[in-house]
């Protein structure tokens, strides 16, 4: 079971950006879809982004859409989330996850892996 660990979370002023990142470790990373996803403050984890094993297939929800672009790095076991032109209510606990199924992911519920999450402050 491949393990999960963010970084690169902080606060930052709206407009800002950030680059999320996320390395895997214990399993054989090129197999996996990838996904990040957020929780907000008081509120439900939601998906963000996913990709592909490949990176030929990215999907993001409307709401980071233009703003947010999911890459992975697989000879370096890393998945980005780079966040353009960030919003108050882009504030949350951002999280990556990994599993084999793209379907798995895109589910957001029972995936294979979970990171423990980076947070991500931004003031208006």
């Amino acid at each position: 079971q491949v393990q999960l660990q963010e970084s690169g979370g902080g606060l930052v002023q709206a407009g800002g950006s950030l680059r999320l990142s996320c390395v895997a470790s214990g399993g054989t990373f090129s197999t996996y879809a990838l996904g990040w996803f957020r929780q907000p403050p008081g509120k439900e984890r939601e998906m963000v982004a996913d990709i592909s094993w490949n990176g030929g297939m990215t999907f993001y929800v409307d709401s980071v859409t233009g703003r947010f672009l999911i890459s992975r790095d697989n000879a370096k076991n890393t998945v980005y989330l780079q966040m353009n032109s960030l919003k108050p209510e882009d504030t949350a606990v951002y999280y990556c996850a990994a599993d084999k199924s793209l379907l798995a992911i895109r589910g957001g519920g029972d995936v294979e892996s979970w990171g423990q999450g980076t947070q991500v402050t931004v003031s208006s």
